[in-house]
């Protein structure tokens, strides 16, 4: 039997590096995965130094658990980070931190078991959950949802422009019979999709949009992100990774919003106060490298977006949740 390779997170230096790591440091890595970033950050940490893992993964968090079963620097919550604010809170009785990181969207490691039901490649049943311990699974949602609903979120999380199609051939189908399956799901997408493109599966964008939906993804980033600002210490540092244009937008809008100078009209002069930011960006956007590309094709489009915690108080901006999307990704459940 062929040993499997290491799991290797996209960007790993890179995100870690972002970090700026204090060696009696504080730090959360956010989505906690195989706890690959989480290892590297732990290697940098000093005897005092303390890390905080979240996933809302049952598997994640009991293999983590295991993984880190001897250093008690570690502690690791089974929790979705958009609670991470009340968790820390709660459950340690933490209110700041030295840096957060997240890796946003699906792990390599829930793709590639067809169980989970978050590849088209393989047959499996049609979950999509993060967190199987709770929650409708994707399958129970196609059953039940309206057709113009479908249609919405095909359109507005999967950028699908094909979605009418396919929510008919799929609301057509269901009639007919339960659709239980994944690969039963990508057959009635290949089937309703009229023109094809040559680099990407035809369901590949229904398949995001249902992931998304199901998870609530975009509302998950929305509002950890205004927690991750009220989180961190002065100097701390946010480390975003995403892997699609509609999380990168919220990030990316985000870090812009608060690092950016609240300039009056010209004609009303400026203050000192006008010049206050919570947050500074940190560099460029990072993208993988062509090697990174090469040796793991999962990495093509993910983005690192970086930013720093300013000695500016919260009291002295405004503070506010990003929109979950610009074409109105954000569905309540």
């Amino acid at each position: 039997m062929v040993a499997q390779k290491p799991h290797i997170p996209v960007l790993f230096r890179e995100a870690v590096d972002a970090l700026n790591i204090r060696e009696n440091g504080f730090y959360v890595d956010a989505t906690l995965g195989r706890g690959g970033h989480a290892a590297e950050i732990l290697s940098r940490l000093g005897e005092s130094g303390r890390l905080i893992g979240f996933d809302r993964d049952p598997q994640a968090v009991s293999l983590g658990r295991d993984k880190f079963s001897g250093d008690q620097r570690v502690t690791i919550l089974h929790s979705q980070f958009s609670q991470m604010s009340l968790m820390l809170s709660r459950e340690l009785g933490v209110r700041h931190v030295d840096g957060i990181l997240m890796d946003l969207g699906v792990s390599s490691p829930q793709l590639d078991q067809p169980e989970r039901g978050f590849s088209f490649m393989r047959d499996g049943d049609l979950d999509m959950r993060m967190d199987t311990s709770r929650g409708q699974s994707a399958a129970q949602w196609l059953a039940v949802v309206d057709e113009r609903e479908l249609v919405q979120v095909l359109f507005d999380l999967g950028e699908e422009k094909f979605a009418r199609r396919i929510a008919r051939a799929i609301v057509l189908t269901r009639d007919e019979s339960p659709i239980t399956s994944t690969l039963q799901l990508a057959a009635i997408v290949c089937e309703a999709t009229p023109k094809k493109d040559k680099h990407k599966h035809p369901a590949t964008r229904t398949f995001q949009a249902i992931r998304l939906y199901i998870n609530q993804e975009l509302v998950e980033v929305s509002h950890a992100l205004p927690q991750a600002l009220e989180l961190l210490n002065e100097g701390g540092r946010l480390a975003v990774i995403s892997f699609h244009s509609l999380e990168d937008r919220i990030v990316k809008r985000f870090i812009r919003q608060h690092s950016t100078p609240n300039l009056p009209p010209r004609n009303i002069p400026v203050t000192e106060e006008n010049y206050l930011t919570p947050m500074k960006a940190i560099g460029k956007a990072i993208k993988p490298s062509k090697q990174e590309v090469h040796e793991n094709p999962r990495s093509r489009s993910s983005v690192l977006r970086i930013a720093e915690r300013t000695a500016v108080p919260l009291s002295a901006v405004a503070i506010s949740s990003p929109p979950t999307s610009s074409r109105g990704g954000g569905y309540a459940r």
